[in-house]
């Protein structure tokens, strides 16, 4: 299918008179090249807006980027780069209705895998009754033997959930993963909107977005809400694995929003099962732990005995009940890649209910006609080892060589249960500046969910893009950049519309007294 290009006149801004679509979902423009309902107050401002004055504004953006010290580390070589945060000025925009679907299965999702995570730890009714093979779970490499029959804080496994959605070419919402670890992404969501707040205010006129910026208030809620019952006002810390992690950032900059302290291992002991912190006054208890570090490096003495990044005897403190963490060890098997085909049989199994968000169609290796399947048309699939991240250890088919095609067939076929492959799926678009005017570029849509005594979906979310033409990897450390993602209250859309329909019925007006007063001179 040959793309479509937007026709140019006179009247629209060189930023849109070459932008085209193609066969992916493109989320401002339909099949017709004319703006989707929600889109139209953003799309005729951008008609009205020259490339040099957007460059401005881009510029601006990366500056105030810049000067707020918003950035991450892309490891290269065994070294690490800091880079300034990539954001473009384009708004992604969901309406309100598309937001209440998104938010549903969001909850939904979420409530399943925290069940699910509290059967496998201690009834396991799905494995007894073989409603997901047994040796996905138990031969997990985040699956914690450790933990079964460990009581967590109310039940709560995954308190901090990013999922990630994309949308098909029908412009159907689909999880593309969990992520129930430690995601990250949060502070760069309430950053975008800061900045784009701050260089483009005008682009707020046309729209009643709704406010994203309560999120750290609302996650030191959830955190205060695990806390053991020691103390009336619980004190919160978040554990980092210090300043050299690429998501350094957004743990200095989510303490700093919860009013808390970022600490290191090494600022946290262990004393006969309580944790304390070291201050210049003394020791100074702990009773929540937001950590941002992997559980093969939280304690030395359970896990990875060579880490230096946790604090000796926390397991034993939290097993005791005396300290809560944020999330929970043993998280990880809920986000393996090898167990997210089954989450759709996990809703049915737990809550008795139809998903509302799909998977995307997976294959898994370890079934002989998928195996079959992957190896013929390992071209066209994208194939993913299921314990990595951050766009590592995947192999876009489209986009690979032959050797790398015999090299992932080769090793699908050594250990099955480390793959799976989905079909290689358009991402939809949305205009991105792009060499001076704006073109469409792939994303995905990372939403941050909370768990505690109830369920907080910020609204938005992140909005990753793959800056590269064509690409499909999203994210930052693969050369991905983002946008700010708004959702729009349920009354927006109907004011900006009938804004829009004064402002024309005003324009229509004045040109028509115009045109009088011209008769009346004439005459």
């Amino acid at each position: 299918m040959e793309p479509s290009t937007s026709p140019t006149s006179s009247s629209s801004s060189d930023l849109l008179s070459q932008y085209s679509i193609g066969e992916a979902f493109d989320e401002m423009l339909d099949a017709n090249l004319q703006p989707r309902e929600h889109y139209k107050p953003l799309y005729h401002r951008l008609q009205q807006t020259t490339a040099n004055e957007f460059r401005r504004r881009k510029a601006m953006t990366d500056l105030s980027m810049r000067q707020d010290g918003v950035g991450f580390t892309v490891y290269q070589a065994e070294e690490g780069i800091e880079r300034v945060w990539p954001m473009d000025p384009v708004p992604r925009i969901i309406p309100a209705q598309e937001w209440k679907l998104i938010a549903r299965g969001l909850e939904q999702r979420l409530i399943a895998l925290n069940e699910f995570l509290w059967d496998i730890y201690h009834e396991q009714r799905i494995i007894r009754e073989k409603r997901i093979p047994p040796h996905l779970i138990i031969q997990g490499k985040n699956f914690r033997r450790e933990f079964v029959g460990v009581n967590v804080p109310k039940r709560i496994y995954i308190h901090i959930c990013g999922t990630d959605l994309i949308r098909a070419a029908n412009g159907e919402y689909l999880v593309l993963e969990d992520n129930g670890r430690t995601p990250s992404g949060v502070s760069y969501m309430l950053t975008n909107r800061q900045v784009l707040k701050r260089v483009y205010p005008a682009l707020f006129n046309d729209y009643e977005v709704l406010p994203n910026d309560d999120y750290p208030a609302a996650l030191l809620e959830v955190l205060q809400y695990i806390s053991p019952p020691t103390s009336d006002k619980p004190t919160v810390v978040l554990l980092s694995p210090g300043m050299y992690n690429s998501a350094y950032f957004e743990h200095s900059f989510l303490a700093q929003r919860m009013g808390i302290e970022l600490v290191e291992g090494r600022d946290l002991l262990v004393d006969q099962n309580r944790v304390y912190m070291r201050t210049t006054r003394g020791r100074k208890r702990v009773d929540v732990i937001y950590r941002r570090i992997d559980d093969d490096f939280l304690d030395p003495l359970t896990f990875r005995s060579d880490s230096v990044l946790g604090v000796p005897g926390l397991v034993n403190s939290y097993r005791a009940g005396k300290v809560a963490l944020a999330n929970s060890i043993g998280t990880g098997i809920a986000d393996d890649k090898g167990i997210y085909p089954f989450v759709p049989d996990i809703i049915r199994f737990y809550l008795g209910q139809e998903p509302i968000l799909n998977n995307v169609e997976t294959f898994r290796p370890e079934v002989p006609s998928h195996l079959s399947h992957i190896l013929e048309n390992i071209h066209k699939l994208v194939v993913k080892r299921v314990n990595e991240s951050g766009g590592y250890g995947m192999l876009v088919g489209p986009a690979s060589t032959k050797q790398q095609q015999e090299d992932f067939k080769a090793a699908i076929k050594a250990n099955p249960r480390d793959f799976i492959a989905q079909p290689t799926i358009q991402l939809s678009v949305h205009p991105t500046f792009v060499e001076n005017r704006l073109e469409g570029r792939h994303v995905d849509l990372r939403p941050f969910v909370l768990y505690g005594e109830k369920i907080v979906i910020v609204p938005g979310g992140l909005t990753r893009v793959a800056l590269p033409k064509g690409s499909l990897v999203v994210n930052s450390s693969q050369g991905g950049g983002s946008k700010d993602t708004w959702v729009l209250a349920e009354r927006s859309l109907a004011q900006t519309q009938s804004q829009m329909s004064q402002s024309q019925s005003q324009s229509q007006m004045s040109q028509s007294q115009g045109s009088s007063q011209a008769q009346i001179q004439r005459g």
